[in-house]
């Protein structure tokens, strides 16, 4: 699966997106939930419209020990904010993801026979241990959200010779167009007219 921006290693503080397993234990079947609302560390997205830095993510996931990791499920929700692809206006939504992510235990044969951008690995640090869902998250926002977000499904977008947006122009708005070959001709038509007054 292809991995959006990872900032997380750009940064020196936790992201809040990294949950303490330190309580789950390793034995099967043990299990903790998380239920809370942090701030997006990063801008998640797509250019045009995404999750903006700071924004609440609202968690609501199971982690469960299982013999090779730390499985992680459950839904992301969060507020989204962009522009419409086709007249700019300011948009706003919300995006909500279903994660389902397995997390190699240090040692385990999974870590062993895969790669760190397969699978991503359980966390040891100073504090326990850890798993890190920004990229997962990231990732999971990335594939959910439009590559070109509209306001409406109707949206008729901007016009072409001016700019305004089509929504906002009076009935009918159009511009004369002469073709580029005739211009020339046009022009000498309207010299001839103002040559005979």
């Amino acid at each position: 699966m292809a991995r959006y921006v990872n900032a997380a290693a750009h940064r020196g503080s936790r992201s809040p997106l990294v949950i303490d397993i330190s309580r789950l234990g390793r034995r099967p079947g043990s299990m903790m939930t998380v239920e809370e609302t942090v701030p997006s560390p990063v801008r998640m997205g797509v250019e045009l419209i995404a999750v903006a830095e700071g924004a609440p993510l609202e968690l609501n996931l199971r982690l469960e020990s299982v013999s090779e990791g730390v499985l992680v499920t459950g839904t992301v929700w969060a507020p989204t904010t962009g522009e419409c692809a086709r007249c700019l206006t300011p948009i706003t939504g919300e995006v909500e993801i279903d994660l389902t992510e397995l997390f190699a235990y240090p040692d385990s044969t999974t870590e062993e026979t895969t790669e760190a951008d397969e699978i991503p690995r359980v966390s040891r640090d100073r504090g326990g241990e850890g798993v890190d869902l920004e990229q997962s998250i990231v990732d999971a926002v990335g594939l959910v959200l439009p590559f070109s977000p509209v306001c409406g499904p109707d949206c008729q977008g901007l016009c072409p010779e001016c700019g305004v947006r089509l929504a906002d122009a009076e009935p009918g708005h159009h511009h004369e167009q002469i073709d580029p070959r005739w211009a020339k001709l046009a022009q000498l038509r309207e010299q001839s007219a103002g040559d005979d007054s």
